[in-house]
């Protein structure tokens, strides 16, 4: 049975993994990391597994097949890198780096270990989202001149920032802000169905203030290699985002509105966007869960590539320079 490291506790997804792994019994974390010691052991507890204080012997441990990185963002290139060499399978939250230098770094080093990797893009595995990307690939659409993802909730007026997870709330530590934190999510899927960015800007938002100057909402622009242009809006100031994403074609519509599918097609039979369209594929596990299955021997699972969460870095990277110098950037 494949065994795993805790890498970093800091991420607010590692409750929600620790509960996954509660439910899998032949998934077990052996040892437990993080440089807040308070922290690493209240979750090494809660696993069941050995508290390590210092980080330079995590990879030595005989007993570890794989490494779930929850740290915050500044720490992730030493500790992946280490791993990746160490040969151990890693499972990295998103994003993966602060900008494209340490993401593309991280990636060529798990790519020269040919070892399994995976970040949280869990989105993929919606039903509309696979349904989106196989009728793209069909034409259904025609030309695609626009595209629109949005993923918001309510973190900042909820205070969900203000304790434990607050470095989440510090670009120095986490890359980015709430347009990063969670536009991340809608950037993967908008590139996962359109393809290269060959160009990017942004306009942030401090929103209430609560946390400083982080960004706390934004909106991105973008042109596709395609030539299609895509908006992308991001942020914890929101108390709904019902309209998650939107595509426009020649020859089709879509949009995904509260979960339901609304599909417009001249190619596709029944396609006229009055109803929600309900003949969807099956949805997958989650991200997480997909990378357990892989580390556990499961054959073709859809995982992320290490390359494919490098270059969401160096988007978002790109959006966040226009924002500053209000031009376009290429992506690196």
């Amino acid at each position: 049975m494949p065994s795993y490291a805790l890498v970093g506790c800091a991420h607010i997804h590692t409750p929600g993994f620790i509960k996954m792994l509660s439910q899998r019994p032949q998934d077990r974390v052996r040892v437990v990391w993080d440089h807040d010691q308070t922290r690493g052991r209240r979750r090494a507890d809660e696993l069941g597994a050995r508290f390590l204080a210092d980080e330079r012997k995590l990879y030595a441990q005989a007993d570890v097949d794989a490494a779930i990185v929850c740290s915050e963002t500044d720490r992730h290139e030493p500790l992946v890198v280490a791993a990746a060499e160490a040969g151990k399978h890693l499972f990295v939250e998103k994003p993966l780096g602060l900008g494209s230098r340490d993401a593309y770094a991280m990636a060529e080093a798990i790519r020269k270990a040919g070892v399994i990797f995976q970040t949280g893009y869990f989105q993929r595995g919606r039903p509309e989202v696979q349904f989106l990307r196989s009728h793209l690939a069909a034409g259904s659409f025609g030309k695609v001149t626009r595209v629109r993802g949005s993923n918001c909730h309510s973190g900042s007026l909820g205070g969900w920032f203000d304790t434990e997870w607050r470095w989440m709330a510090d670009p120095k530590q986490a890359g980015c802000g709430a347009f990063g934190d969670l536009g991340t999510h809608a950037l993967d899927i908008l590139i996962w169905l359109l393809g290269d960015v060959t160009e990017a800007t942004a306009m942030l938002e401090k929103g209430t203030g609560r946390y400083g100057d982080c960004d706390e909402t934004g909106e991105g622009l973008m042109r596709f290699a395609s030539g299609a242009i895509g908006t992308l809006a991001a942020g914890w100031t929101d108390v709904a985002n019902p309209v998650q994403y939107l595509i426009s074609g020649t020859e089709g519509h879509a949009a995904v509105i509260d979960g339901k599918l609304f599909f417009q097609s001249q190619r596709v039979d029944g396609a006229d966007g009055k109803q929600p369209w309900t003949d969807l594929p099956d949805g997958w596990p989650h991200a997480f869960e997909l990378f357990l299955d892989a580390v556990g021997g499961k054959d073709d699972v859809p995982l992320v590539s290490a390359y494919e969460a490098a270059y969401r870095s160096a988007v978002l990277e790109a959006m966040y320079e226009g924002a500053k110098s209000r031009q376009w950037v290429a992506p690196k």
